[in-house]
């Protein structure tokens, strides 16, 4: 069985049709790509999947139960997490507490514990601050555990997102564009760091992507999106020489 299955997903809004028959599936600890020109549907079936919307047809099965429709908290407790297009962290709050955050959704001590300050409740807080910790050193983020989100480069602003979704236990991630904004080197070392993650969680990784030496470097299926409609599907050579991609998306070999 499938990790995840999506059969005839349909989403408009007023007079668009942004998906539109879309049909897809990922197995347990595979690397899957989702490419499209701007505009063809990609962002709009992962807040499909997210709980962002509710389809107005289809339905999605995760470990072989309907979640199409369920809000996004229902989702992630499920075991799916997402990274943002647009990097969405709490820039007030420090590298640490960003991912701490992540990890308060199983605290092992009640609200009136948190509030009463019993000895559970710092049991619990320690034990949460190591493990937010362990994450930040997977991605060299611990020397910088006590500053603002904002202050930090770009790139590292990206690794902590990442950190902080991973830091939810998720069977499926869900990264939305994570080179976006990055150098050459710095997309180089992401694509290793994909790669990575993927072996140390064992988990699996559904990938939007513009960047095309990322895509076809580290994904083993791909998808192709355009007009909310898959136009392709197949393993990343046949993607690259697909005579509808090449048209659609590409443009030329790459």
């Amino acid at each position: 069985m499938s990790l995840m299955e999506i059969k005839n997903l349909h989403k408009s809004f007023g007079g668009l049709t942004a998906v539109l028959n879309f049909n897809f599936d990922i197995e347990k600890e595979e690397l899957v790509g989702l490419i499209g020109p701007n505009g063809a549907g990609k962002t709009t079936v992962f807040n499909l999947i997210t709980g962002v919307y509710k389809p107005d047809e289809g339905r999605i099965f995760f470990n072989g139960q309907d979640i199409a429709g369920l809000p996004p908290y229902t989702i992630c407790k499920k075991g799916i997490a997402r990274t943002f297009q647009n990097i969405r962290l709490f820039n007030d709050l420090t590298v640490l507490d960003n991912v701490k955050i992540a990890l308060h959704k199983d605290v092992p001590y009640s609200l009136m514990g948190a509030i009463c300050r019993t000895p559970r409740f710092f049991r619990g807080e320690k034990k949460i601050e190591d493990k937010a910790l362990e994450y930040l050193k997977i991605f060299n983020l611990d020397n910088k555990k006590d500053e603002i989100a904002s202050n930090l480069p770009y790139g590292e602003q990206r690794r902590l997102e990442i950190a902080r979704a991973l830091a939810t236990s998720p069977s499926l991630l869900i990264l939305d564009e994570p080179a976006a904004g990055m150098n050459p080197q710095e997309t180089h070392d992401l694509m290793n760091l994909i790669a990575s993650i993927r072996e140390r969680f064992k988990l699996s990784i559904l990938l939007i992507e513009h960047d095309m030496s990322l895509v076809m470097g580290v994904c083993e299926r791909i998808y192709v999106l355009d007009y909310g409609q898959i136009i392709a599907e197949g393993l990343p050579e046949k993607i690259r020489n697909d005579k509808k991609v090449i048209e659609a998306y590409l443009g030329e070999e790459v």
